[in-house]
């Protein structure tokens, strides 16, 4: 079986792409402050969040969340509940009728592998296992995985969501066609761990404030002169 091509070996020019980071990230932290990681949510909360918040938006995934917190007074009780009343209180989120199996059988692996409705032996881990034991999980994946090990437990993970997979490649620092799931090691590479909170969050508030999918409003942005998008666009008009 031939091996599997290693992300970081798919990126041409890659001292080039990390140059990049000191700048923009100066820039960023000027638009939008510095961060300290703070714990928002335990492992447990962060992951099911994570799986509500698939393919919808924070504020669907908030209030199903809160629908789900008030509808059942713990894991156990959300493992075992009735599955057409789960996917009723999950349907805020969208897919609910994906969503609220996969949430029980998320449920019953850990409960199975761990014996309790916990996570927090992941902080013992070593990252890659941790990962690893997450992605194992049905419906988890390399983006959840991240972001349950970077604000549940402030472990060194890049999570890679729609808004740094898009303002990433336009900035240049990953090639074009770079799958999202591959993004995530290359820009683990890019940016010091101790900056993997703060940069993921000033990224994602970048693509949300100035950096739209659609239309991005060059006209404002704090870091044109890095971005590859905007100075080829520029050499073009």
């Amino acid at each position: 079986m031939a091996r599997r091509k290693d992300p970081i070996e798919k990126v041409d020019n890659l001292p080039a792409r990390k140059a990049k980071y000191l700048p923009v990230a100066a820039a960023l932290t000027q638009v939008y402050g510095p961060l300290d990681w703070s714990r928002q949510q335990g492992g447990m909360d962060e992951l099911i969040s994570c799986i509500l918040s698939q393919s919808t938006n924070d504020t669907n995934r908030d209030r199903a969340f809160a629908r789900l917190k008030k509808a059942y007074p713990d894991w156990e009780a959300v493992r075992f509940a009735d599955l057409d009343e789960l996917t009723e209180v999950v349907r805020p989120a969208g897919l609910a009728n994906q969503k609220a199996p996969r949430i029980q059988n998320v449920l019953q692996v850990i409960y199975e592998k761990v014996g309790e409705y916990s996570i927090d032996f992941l902080n013992d881990r070593s990252l890659e296992d941790a990962k690893a034991w997450l992605c194992s999980l049905r419906g988890v994946g390399p983006k959840t995985a991240a972001i349950v090990l970077c604000f549940a437990y402030g472990r060194p993970a890049f999570p890679v969501d729609t808004h740094i997979y898009r303002v990433s490649k336009r900035i240049g620092f990953i090639p074009d066609k770079l799958s999202a799931n591959d993004a995530h090691p290359v820009m683990e590479a890019i940016t010091p761990p101790e900056d993997y909170y703060q940069f993921h969050i000033q990224l994602i508030q970048h693509g949300r404030d100035t950096c739209h999918a659609r239309k991005p409003s060059c006209d404002r942005c704090s870091i044109v002169e890095y971005c590859d998008y905007f100075i080829a666009n520029a050499k073009t008009n």
